[in-house]
Parts: structure tokens; C-alpha cells; sequence
């Protein structure tokens, strides 16, 4: 009994403690501070940072809805896994699709956008040509087994906390100093449109994008040790609560709401604050932040979409080919696929991977819902299962109708700034997506139809070839069926040799 304990013991020390598994997925989730505070200024202009607190709450609620459902079934895939347990492995197989969707867009987007920083430091890097760099490296460090990137993971995560936490004391002192009359001022603006309510529900539809990542521990919690999952939901609630919502008002406080609203803040905000505060070098410091954070989520992307992948091959939607691991125990032919996958959309794209925003945004939204509605489906056709936590029918209730709300909101806001459709753009890919998968669920019976349909085509051509190959032979057996005679007056072997050689080539008998 003590040699099994210390087995079990020396096996869990290999999987990912409570910083190491908030590390790849915090960083996804922490990364959106880089984008999520400009776009939500962009919509809800000073209400932005009250959309980003009512993303903390719909979070909140999800922490629950979380817990519950990989509580009581503590494997690896997310919604898939919620889905397959409670409903068919074709309705799990519609929410595995849309991850794998939102992790190819995260991915690619992640990495160009990291790209696009460090070219603002160092301008002479091709911007396509290291994104892919970039790609492979996080590929080939997620191959040498997800320990040792969560030690990347761990140092991206931590060195972007601190510079969060270096810029937040600097913005503070400078504040301190000239005081907050510029958030008055931007507070008491009147409203693009005359809606506070219309701001305030496109910025929180905006907002949403915020917490995406959220959902990646549940795809990798087979690597991590008992107890640490509910942990790292908590540890990423806190880290998007305050940095986001605290980005908002820094940024309120900092610059005139029209500047915030414009072009050339919306992507670079938070150098834009940390050279207004603290000059060049804290301007470089938070690029380089960028690069990595962002990077970071790429990582995220790659462990995540392995773990779904695997879990889709052992439950035989996709083929066992998948299944093979190197000696450090990663799936090596699934990140390589994804790896390709990656690199080819990024090409397609020819580098404006802003055309995947809509990708993106439908399916990490889409992944959200279904969960939610997969805890749902939990309560009432497994409710026996045990689970270490539990969610409020109110709050599933509430965390499912705000995020239809999201989904809606962004959609409504591509219309309304007059981009190209987010669900168009979705479609593009999710089809083939989701023809490839339901052709792997079904390809047994395919195949079998299949089969039916060559027979049914050659059959009657096979009867046609049986009926005149044995007419045919029977012709041939009537014509060799005459006999010859040779005469000979001596038995001479070697002349009747000859005579039967003869006979052989040139005589239609057998007799």
C-alpha cells in the first residue's frame, strides 16, 4: 500500500502545480488588457471600466459553472467533455470544433500581434516571416512536454504581472501629481448617440472578448494535480478583475475620451500610457511585455488544442494516428498538424489576421454558452454524480443569457462600424471545420454506403464478366477437347519429346 502511495505521488509531482497551470492559461486571459480596456473606451467611452466589472461578474458566475461540470467529470476538453457526458458525441463534436476554431484564431492572432510590437521596437524584423518563427518555436517547446513550457509560461506570466504592477505605481504618482481632473471631464462628456444603456451593452459585448482563455484549463486538466483547476479559475478571475477594469480608468484619467476613441490608440494604449508617464524605456518595457504575454497566449493555444484533440482521439472521432507520443509524453502529431494549420491560415490571410476577429469572437462566445448549457444538461441527467462544488440554477440562468447578450453585441457592432461580417467570416471556417469532424464521426457509415454504392454500380458488370468467362472457357475446353494420335514405330524418348513440344506449341489439344 505505501509502494502504490509513493507512486501516485511521484506521478502527480510531474503534473502542473497551481502556478504553473495558471501561468499558460493566465496569460491568454491577461493578455487581453492589451486590447480589451481601448476597445471597450471605443464603445462605452467613460463606462467603460463599469462593462469591464460586469465582465468580472458574468466571470464570477462561470467559476461555478466551471467547477461543477470539471468536478465531477475531471477530463480534458472543456465543453466537449461537458457535452459528450450528457448529450451525443455529435453535439459534443459541434463544441469541440468551435474550440479548436478559437484556439487556430487565438493562436494566430496572438502570435502577429506579438510580432507587430517587437517590430515597434525593432522595426526591420519581417512581420509574416518571424510569426511564423514564432509558431514553430511555441510547437516545439509544447513537444518537449507541457512541464517544461510551463516554465516559460510561468516566467512570461510573472515578468507581466510586474510590469503591469511597474506601470500601475508610475500612473498612480502621476496621478498623484496632476490630479484626476481629466476622468471628470471625460465622465461628464455627453454619450456618442444620447445611450448610456446602448454604450454600455455594446462596450460590455466588447468587453466579453476580455476573458477569453477562461476556458482553456478545462482542456488541459488531466496535466494537473488534484485540486489545483478550481484554483487557477480563481486566479484568473482576480488577475482580469482588477487589471482590466483598473486599465479603464488609468486610461480615463490619463487622456480626452475623443483621443482614446481614436485609430491610433486603440492597439498601442498601453504604451501610449506608459510613455506618457514614464518615458521611452517604459514605453520599451511594456512592448516587450506585449511580445511575450501575447506570445504567451500562443503557448496557451497549443497546450489547450492538444489536450482537446487527444481526448477526441481516444473517443475515436478522430483517428488513433493522433495517439502517438515522444518520450516526453506530448502528442507531437496533433501540435505539428496544428502547427500547419496555424501557419497556413496565417499565409492565406497574407498577414491581416484582423479577418479572423470574427472567428474568433463567434466561437469563444459559442464555447461559453454551450458549457453553460452543458452544466445544465449535468444537473438534470447526472445530477448523481458527486462534485466538489455547485452552481445556482440563477446563475447558469444569468451567465448563459449575458453571454447571448455578448454574442449579439459584437455582432451588432461589426454592423455598426461597418466591418465585414463576423459571422460570414465564421462560417468560412467553421464549415469545413465541422464537415472534416462530422466526416470522421460518421466514417463508418460512410464507408459502408460506400461500399454499397461500388457494389451496386459493378455488380451487374461483375455477373456480365462471370457468365462470359465461363461461356469463354467452356469454348476453349470443346476445342481442346479434340485428340491427336502420332504414330510411331519406336519409343524413342527424345523423339516423342520433340513430337509433344510440337504437338504443345502449335496444336489446339490438351488430348
Amino acid at each position: 500500500m505505501k509502494q502504490n502511495k509513493v507512486k501516485t505521488t511521484i506521478k502527480d509531482s510531474k503534473k502542473l502545480s497551481v502556478l504553473a497551470a495558471t501561468a499558460i492559461c493566465g496569460n491568454d486571459i491577461s493578455s487581453s488588457v492589451l486590447y480589451v480596456s481601448a476597445l471597450a473606451i471605443a464603445f462605452a467611452g467613460q463606462y467603460a471600466w463599469i462593462t469591464l466589472l460586469i465582465v468580472s461578474l458574468v466571470l464570477f458566475l462561470f467559476r461555478k459553472i466551471y467547477g461543477e461540470v470539471v468536478g465531477a467529470l475531471p477530463l480534458n476538453g472543456g465543453a466537449y467533455n461537458a457535452l459528450l457526458n450528457t448529450t451525443s458525441k455529435s453535439v459534443a463534436s459541434f463544441a469541440a470544433t468551435l474550440t479548436i476554431l478559437s484556439y487556430m484564431a487565438t493562436a494566430v492572432i496572438s502570435a502577429n500581434e506579438a510580432i507587430h510590437y517587437l517590430h515597434h521596437i525593432v522595426p526591420a524584423i519581417p512581420i509574416i516571416i518571424t510569426t511564423i518563427i514564432l509558431l514553430v518555436f511555441f510547437s516545439a517547446l509544447t513537444i518537449g512536454g507541457v512541464s517544461e513550457s510551463s516554465k516559460v509560461a510561468i516566467a512570461i506570466f510573472l515578468f507581466h504581472l510586474s510590469s503591469f504592477v511597474i506601470l500601475s505605481v508610475f500612473i498612480t504618482y502621476f496621478l498623484f501629481n496632476n490630479g484626476i481632473g481629466l476622468f471628470i471631464e471625460n465622465w461628464h462628456m455627453p454619450t456618442e448617440g444620447g445611450s448610456i444603456t446602448n454604450a454600455i451593452f455594446l462596450g460590455f459585448a466588447a468587453s466579453m472578448l476580455g476573458v477569453s482563455g477562461f476556458e482553456s484549463s478545462a482542456n488541459f486538466v488531466e496535466e494537473q494535480q488534484k485540486g489545483v483547476f478550481p484554483k487557477t479559475l480563481k486566479n484568473m478571475w482576480v488577475v482580469v478583475s482588477i487589471i482590466n477594469p483598473l486599465t479603464a480608468l488609468f486610461a480615463l484619467s490619463l487622456f480626452a475620451l475623443p483621443l482614446l476613441q481614436s485609430d491610433s490608440y486603440q492597439n498601442t494604449l498601453l504604451i501610449e500610457m506608459a510613455s506618457h508617464v514614464g518615458g521611452n524605456w517604459l514605453a520599451i518595457l511594456i512592448g516587450i511585455d506585449a511580445f511575450l504575454v501575447l506570445s504567451g497566449a500562443v503557448l496557451t493555444s497549443f497546450i489547450g488544442v492538444s489536450g482537446l484533440l487527444e481526448r477526441m482521439a481516444l473517443d475515436r472521432i478522430l483517428p488513433q494516428y493522433f495517439l502517438k507520443k515522444n518520450n516526453r509524453g506530448s502528442s507531437y502529431r496533433i501540435i505539428l498538424i496544428f502547427l500547419v494549420l496555424t501557419i497556413s491560415v496565417l499565409l492565406i490571410t497574407r498577414g491581416d489576421v484582423k479577418l479572423l476577429a470574427g472567428v474568433y469572437t463567434i466561437s469563444f462566445l459559442l464555447v461559453m454558452i454551450l458549457f453553460g448549457i452543458g452544466n445544465v444538461l449535468l444537473k438534470v441527467k447526472r445530477n448523481s454524480l458527486p462534485r466538489p462544488e455547485k452552481a445556482s440554477w440563477l446563475a447558469i440562468l444569468f451567465a448563459i443569457i449575458a453571454v447571448i447578450i455578448a454574442l449579439i453585441g459584437n455582432i451588432i457592432m461589426e454592423q455598426r462600424v461597418g466591418f465585414p461580417s463576423n459571422f460570414t467570416v465564421f462560417l468560412e471556417y467553421f464549415v469545413p471545420a465541422i464537415v472534416f469532424i462530422t466526416v470522421m464521426l460518421n466514417r463508418t457509415v460512410l464507408l459502408k454506403f460506400l461500399l454499397k454504392l461500388i457494389h451496386s454500380v459493378f455488380d451487374p458488370f461483375r455477373s456480365f464478366v462471370m457468365k462470359t468467362d465461363k461461356k469463354i472457357l467452356s469454348v476453349i475446353d470443346a476445342i481442346n477437347s479434340q485428340e491427336f494420335v502420332y504414330f510411331t514405330k519406336d519409343d524413342n524418348v527424345e523423339t516423342l519429346n520433340k513430337v509433344l513440344l510440337y504437338i504443345q506449341r502449335n496444336e489446339h489439344t490438351k488430348k
